[in-house]
């Protein structure tokens, strides 16, 4: 079994703990050391049964480890990942839920990514690094979703589409097929999107469009 370090001790990294203690329950893969969590107040605390073994920086600590990147938000995720690669260069793990249905042999999956049940991944789809992708969601065929993409529970992509880098699409959003998502924009909870959205920007709505470009009302 392979040692397992989650970073950030919220919700989704209690999420993430029964995640691999599902796939534990079908393969015997990881040997869950516990978390890895900034916040001072946190460190030695138990958390569902598992420690909060120290910070970023005690990540050399543990340098035989996988770590997975728990934290929802898709700048802040990125953000962690960069400064604990400045401090050790860890290994990254990808936790598949063995409820996922995923085209192995016509699709990739990137390191660091958290893909939660019963998603359902096609054919020819590439998944970047560092992705999560929550319960409930499809992936169809063709599709490019890039490096640090959250999609919340309930998302469905079509195929064709692509989603660019530290984009946040809304639970329950729809996103239909050929569609771009410009990196860093943020689809609101049950959104859908039928045409281009630009980057940076939050986008809701049925058709979703922006409201908000840099904190900047349009």
């Amino acid at each position: 079994m392979k040692d397992l370090i989650i970073i950030g001790a919220g919700g989704l990294g209690r999420e993430t703990i029964w995640t691999a203690e599902r796939i534990n329950a079908v393969t015997h893969e990881w040997n869950i050391l516990g978390f890895i969590d900034d916040k001072p107040s946190l460190k030695g605390k138990i958390i569902d049964g598992y420690r909060v073994l120290g910070n970023s920086v005690d990540v050399a600590t543990y340098p035989d480890a996988y770590y997975i990147c728990a934290i929802g938000r898709a700048e802040v995720r990125k953000s962690a990942v960069e400064k604990i690669k400045k401090i050790y260069p860890v290994k990254f793990a990808t936790l598949i839920d063995p409820a996922c249905v995923y085209c192995k042999e016509r699709s990739s999956i990137g390191e660091g990514c958290i893909i939660c049940a019963n998603t359902y991944i096609t054919v020819d789809v590439k998944v970047g690094n560092h992705v999560y992708f929550g319960a409930d969601g499809t992936i169809g065929h063709d599709s490019r979703i890039e490096d640090f993409v959250t999609c919340y529970p309930g998302v469905n992509v079509s195929g064709t589409t692509h989603i660019g880098q530290e984009c946040e699409i809304g639970a329950g959003s729809q996103v239909i097929q050929g569609v771009s998502v410009g990196e860093k924009t943020i689809v609101g909870a049950g959104s859908v999107v039928v045409r281009d959205l630009p980057a940076d920007c939050t986008a809701v709505g049925a058709p979703a469009k922006p409201i908000k470009f840099h904190n900047k009302k349009i």
